[in-house]
């Protein structure tokens, strides 16, 4: 059994293919990755399904960017997501919802593990904006999450080594604690060796030019946001490859 296991946040179906390619042994598909990650199209998750053969498929459960405080349409709309993807195939789902006063919204939480029927489940970084850590991880061992994706309430998981250190230490190995946010081939070693993490959560992306030849530099389709719309940033498996590569000398 490998010690360690690899996550690749995948902005599309063409990264999770990379991403195996990469040797990672899980994709959580996303799509609004400037928002923090949404839900991928139906059509974006069942191609991933197809591609992915040996990687194993979660896919993010959030209708919109912004907080995690959700009213009762956007759970009607999680739960029919959570139907869609559990129907294609998908190995797991990645959920998080919080109350007004920044806690576990346990009973939307525990409607959408019931939906999920029996897929594996993270609970994403909704958990870094709560506001009791520790007694939110109990919660969400309660509720019978699989792991907690986490920067340890940081900006990065670099960060955030001291408060997921010691997250790992108080889950005792009742929950995964995988670090999250601005993890690399540089920065992962050490991560590992300060927290004793075994999962580990990043994107791997390299930005490549647009086949595009003509380019209207008048026209903005993010309105006032401002993005290079003649870049794609897609996962590169050299990457991945390289983060394996620099914890395969913990072995």
């Amino acid at each position: 059994m490998e010690r360690f296991q690899i996550e690749i946040c995948a902005n599309s179906a063409i990264s999770a293919l990379r991403a195996q390619e990469g040797g990672a042994n899980r994709v959580e598909l996303c799509a609004g990755i400037p928002e923090g990650g949404t839900t991928p199209s139906f059509g974006e998750i069942l191609m991933a399904r197809k591609l992915l053969t040996t990687t194993k498929l979660h896919v993010i459960i959030r209708p919109r960017g912004g907080d995690f405080l959700y009213n009762e349409t956007e759970i009607d709309i999680m739960l029919r997501d959570i139907e869609a993807s559990r129907n294609a195939g998908v190995d797991g789902i990645v959920i998080g919802c919080l109350t007004k006063h920044g806690d576990i919204d346990t009973k939307a939480n525990r409607r959408l593990i019931k939906e999920a029927d029996g897929l594996n489940i993270t609970f994403h970084r909704a958990f870094d904006m709560c506001r009791n850590p520790k007694e939110a991880l109990e919660e969400i061992i309660d509720m019978g999450c699989n792991r907690i994706l986490t920067s340890g309430q940081k900006n990065n998981a670099y960060c955030g080594i001291e408060e997921i250190k010691e997250l790992i230490e108080c889950a005792q190995n009742r929950i995964i604690i995988m670090p999250g946010c601005g993890i690399n081939p540089n920065n992962i070693k050490e991560i590992a060796e300060r927290t004793r993490a075994k999962e580990f959560h990043f994107s791997g992306r390299t930005t490549y030019d647009s086949k595009m030849l003509y380019r209207n530099p008048d026209v903005s389709m993010g309105g006032t946001v401002t993005i290079d719309e003649y870049k794609q940033a897609i996962t590169d498996p050299d990457i991945v490859k390289a983060a394996i590569k620099a914890l395969s000398n913990n072995l």
